[in-house]
């Protein structure tokens, strides 16, 4: 398995949270929608100009904005 940032995933590719590496507010707030190590994501699809970037969490769909996914580390489980 293959560790990279979730701005790198494509789309119906689905992987395994395994850190978040930022603090303070930004990193406070990323945790409370649900993003922490542990959590399995799947990519949804993103915007025309790749920014923001849907994912499936926990039966849900949240958004990100590309520099907000760039502190998530993902752990790949599968090909997309």
């Amino acid at each position: 398995m293959i560790e990279i940032n979730l701005r790198e995933m494509k789309k119906n590719q689905s992987g395994t949270i395994k850190a978040v590496k930022v603090s303070g507010e930004l990193g406070r707030r990323i945790r409370e929608m649900g993003l922490v190590p542990g959590t399995e994501i799947t990519i949804q699809g993103r915007a025309p100009l790749y920014d923001p970037v849907a994912l499936r969490v926990m039966g849900g769909t949240l958004t990100l904005r590309n520099n907000e996914a760039d502190y998530i580390v993902v752990e790949v489980t599968e090909e997309g």
